[in-house]
């Protein structure tokens, strides 16, 4: 956890072997400032905890739930349809198809049930964790302030950097 305050936002995974894509979503939290609380809950293999994690995420405190999935990829929507809380999904790359799968599969929800969807890999992990951050940011000026400071910090680097050359 990011700090000794109750987690806001929830990160989980169908499987520990997404932890090296979901990871990043983590780290950008932590930069950030923002509480979270990680958990593999798979769609398929423990889909009672899903239902009980989704339906009681709210009454705990977390704001959000960054969800990371592969293959067929329904934990996101899953856990959309059981929760009011924002979800953004995370395609994790597939050997078998390269994440295209995982992305379709989150991205193609039924109308009525939302889940913002990120790039596929490390990139959209990281961005889930970022977004997460904005919304915890909107009731929570610390968490602002430092997303604030991180896209400045972002900007000088390219302003001090203008050269591409090595």
């Amino acid at each position: 956890m990011a700090s000794a305050s109750p987690p806001v936002v929830g990160v989980i995974m169908g499987s520990q072997s997404d932890w090296p894509v979901m990871e990043h979503a983590v780290a950008m939290l932590e930069r950030l400032g923002v509480a979270y609380e990680t958990r593999v809950v798979s769609a398929h293999r423990t889909p009672d905890l899903l239902f009980d994690y989704a339906k009681g995420a709210a009454d705990r405190g977390l704001q959000v739930i960054v969800a990371g999935a592969g293959g067929a990829a329904h934990l996101p929507g899953m856990v959309a349809s059981q929760t009011p809380l924002p979800v953004f999904g995370v395609p994790v790359e597939s050997k078998a198809l390269k994440g295209l799968d995982s992305l379709l599969s989150i991205a193609q929800m039924p109308g009525g049930v939302a889940v913002g969807t990120l790039a596929i890999g490390k990139a959209g992990a990281t961005n889930a964790g970022l977004l997460a951050a904005q919304v915890v940011g909107l009731a929570n000026a610390q968490v602002r302030t430092n997303v604030e400071a991180f896209r400045a910090e972002q900007t000088q680097t390219v302003l001090d950097n203008p050269d591409p050359r090595p």
